[in-house]
């Protein structure tokens, strides 16, 4: 497993200064466009989760929404999503965050779970745990439980994991530094 991860985090490209001065932003592009390389991700996510009768992948808006799907194929299991203001047609629920460079809010549907459905909330990146403590709220706001909060990438030094410790963290690459 460990020349697998190391092989998915070559596939990692780093843009300096994106989306503002001082970040540096962790690119999936070229890990989703190897498809062996994608693949061995899904496989390692859904290898973890698949002992744990997970009902429903909540995707995040974006990158959350392509890893979710994969994942949610491989472990039978339903998916929804969670997206910025005004991008969903049914009525929602609404949670307000901040991110490392801003703050934000997330939507979804009011009707997109089922009463105590398990679910693995999957995001491309954990940075300061705002947009996935969000995504909790939502699920606890619809009845749902919880399971874990799934990413491909964890940012360690901004200690997102300290604030979805209710939920636990999983995430298959860690970076210590910026």
């Amino acid at each position: 497993m460990k020349k697998e991860i190391a092989q998915i985090r070559q596939a990692i490209r780093d843009i300096p200064n994106f989306p503002k001065p001082g970040i540096i932003f962790k690119d999936i592009t070229p890990l989703l466009g190897n498809g062996r390389l994608f693949k061995q991700t899904i496989d390692l996510l859904a290898d973890r989760y698949r002992p744990q009768e997970v009902d429903i992948i909540l995707g995040i808006e974006s990158r959350g929404f392509i890893i979710g799907a994969a994942l949610a194929y491989r472990l039978e299991a339903g998916f929804c999503i969670v997206r910025k203001p005004g991008k969903l047609p049914y009525e929602t629920h609404r949670a307000s965050y901040l991110l490392e460079y801003g703050s934000d809010t997330l939507e979804v549907h009011r009707d997109a779970l089922q009463p105590n459905a398990r679910v693995l909330i999957v995001d491309d990146l954990l940075a300061t745990g705002g947009t996935a403590s969000a995504a909790a709220e939502l699920v606890q706001k619809l009845g749902g439980r919880v399971v874990e909060c799934a990413f491909v990438i964890e940012l360690s030094f901004l200690k997102g994991r300290e604030r979805l410790k209710p939920h636990g963290v999983f995430s298959l690459i860690q970076y210590e530094t910026e």
